[in-house]
This record gives C-alpha cells, structure tokens and sequence, in this order.
C-alpha cells in the first residue's frame, strides 16, 4: 500500500473538509499530523508553516520518519503575469530558488545549485504530466520560489522577465530540492490568490478559494495516482 506525505504551509483550514470525521490528529516532533487512511493508500498530512526552510525540514520529516512513497504540495501564490488570474491553478514543473545567491564566490548565476545545470529544479516530469492528463486545465509553470511575500507589481514582473516564472511562493524550492535529493517523487499544485497587481490585501481575501480549488484537484490526483 502506497505512503503518500502532502506538505502544506498554512491552508490547513482548507485540509479539513473534503476528508472530515476520518482524519486522525496527532503532534510528531513538532508537527502537527493528520493522517488518513483508505483501502488504497495512506495519506499524510503535515503542515510545516511558512518558507524554505521549513518546507525543506517537513518534507525530509515526512520522508524519513513515514517513509513516504511520494510528496504532494499543494498552496497558494501570487500570480506573475496577467494571465495568472486570481484562482488560476496550476502545477509546478519547474522551481527557480531566486534568493539563493553564491555568485560572489563561484561567479554561478543567482538561484544556480552545484548538483544542476541551470538554475531550474525540475519536479518529477511523469507525475506533472499525470496531474494535466487527468486535469487538462492544469497550467505548467516555472515558479520563483524565495523567503519574501512579494506584493510589489515591479518586483513581480522582473522575477517573470529574468526567470520566465509565472508564480511565485516561499516552500517550493525547499521541497523540490529534498525530495529530489532522496529519490522521491514531488507534486505541487498551487493556485493563485493574489494576482500581479494584487498584494496582501487581495491575497488576505481569497486564499481560502484558493487553497479549497487547489486541494479539490490534489485529492483527485491522489485518488488516481
């Protein structure tokens, strides 16, 4: 039977409703976990709070303390571009660490890890093209993923010019980079609450659509993977 560990930063609220009654709630190192069990799998569920950081240690927490088949994210971001409307979702193929920056001493360019060959972590390529077949309407996306809330409309639209992102967040980069170190699986599928011009008034109000949108379409994955 399959382990599958979802990660998420701060929707838990959104986490609660579509699975109920059958949740099991515990605290594990820390964490607050909520586990979920069906004929087919087993579903993990820890929220890690906000940022790389944290989302770097839940997803190795999930893989080494659950043994976890696969890490599904699922989240809210701003959106990049104009066409990110508000409640567009999506699913990330690539992740651009922005803020990640040695260039003074390897002269690499900013967001640029040793163990690749551009700047751009891939997330797991068959388990992106799984979610758009059984979600057509799933955008793939390069995300820019950093420790800042970006609200600035200028700021959003340079990280769209130098990286070709059309989101941006603060967990991805964090959890591709670890499940991709141990061999496991990644899927994250986001959705925007905050679009270019938007910042943390817009995303204040609809981040619960948003995560709820987001969730509704990860559960669908799940039962089909």
């Amino acid at each position: 039977m399959k382990t599958i560990g979802m990660l998420v930063a701060v929707d838990i609220k959104a986490v609660l409703d579509p699975y109920g009654d059958n949740l099991c709630e515990k605290e594990v190192a820390g964490y607050r976990i909520l586990e979920y069990k069906t004929p087919d799998y087993n579903l993990i569920i820890a929220k890690c709070g906000a940022g790389e950081i944290a989302a770097a240690g839940g997803t190795q927490f999930l893989i080494s303390e659950y043994k976890v088949d696969m890490i599904i994210n699922f989240g809210v971001v701003g959106g990049l571009t104009a066409e990110m409307a508000k409640t567009k979702t999506c699913v990330v193929e690539q992740v651009v660490h922005y803020d990640f920056d040695t260039s003074a001493v390897d002269n690499w360019e900013v967001g640029r890890y040793a163990e690749y060959p551009t700047v751009y972590l891939p997330a797991t390529k068959a388990l992106v093209d799984k979610a758009v077949a059984i979600n057509p309407e799933l955008m793939p996306v390069i995300c820019a993923s950093g420790d800042k809330f970006i609200a600035d409309p200028a700021k959003k639209a340079e990280l769209n010019r130098q990286f070709g992102a059309k989101i941006c967040e603060m967990e991805a980069a964090g959890i591709v980079l670890i499940c991709n170190r141990n061999n496991v699986p990644c899927l994250l599928i986001k959705s925007v609450s905050d679009s270019i011009e938007g910042g943390a008034e817009e995303f204040r109000s609809t981040i619960n659509e948003a995560a709820a949108m987001c969730l509704d379409i990860a559960d669908k994955i799940i039962k089909e993977l």
